[in-house]
């Protein structure tokens, strides 16, 4: 049985993971140290006060750790399907089927559909969003990679 296809994450390169994880490790921190703070440190605040810090830094702990956590394995992820890709991937073609205006954003983007065929699997559709450009027409060829057993694929 054939997995459902899979666009990859956006490809980030040793210096951009570097980066975004020191981010989420900085975004993990601050509710611990909230918390430890509010717990050991001897503040001149009623036990009802008290309990009110102690509750915030819960929040700020369970939300800072969750989105800190949360971003790093999308890192992890990208960085696996960058290997993934170009460990195994074989060049595709993805030929535009429809064009559709992507109701989300700021910016102006298109929602794709795509036959992606190539060597070494059967071909499929699947969808994918991009920048706005007047040349993404249906019936338009584009470049793609695949990862023939897990149906991964990156539209260049």
């Amino acid at each position: 049985m054939t997995s459902a296809p899979r666009e990859a994450e956006n490809r980030i390169g040793p210096l951009g993971a570097l980066l975004c994880r020191l981010i989420f490790v900085a975004i993990c921190l601050p509710g611990p140290v909230l918390l430890a703070a509010d717990v050991t440190g001897d503040l001149p605040v009623s036990s009802g006060e008290r309990w009110g810090l102690v509750a915030g830094g819960v929040f700020t702990t369970i939300v800072g750790v969750g989105f800190g956590v949360f971003g790093w394995r999308v890192v992890d992820r990208s960085r696996a399907d960058a290997r993934r890709l170009d460990a195994t991937g074989v060049a595709a073609t993805a030929e535009i089927l429809t064009v559709a205006h992507h109701l989300g954003g700021e910016s102006p983007e298109l929602d794709l559909h795509l036959r992606i065929s190539g060597p070494g699997f059967a071909p499929f559709e699947a969808d994918t969003v991009r920048p706005d450009d007047p040349g993404l027409v249906p019936g338009r060829l584009l470049t793609a990679v695949v990862d023939p057993a897990s149906r991964l694929y990156r539209v260049q």
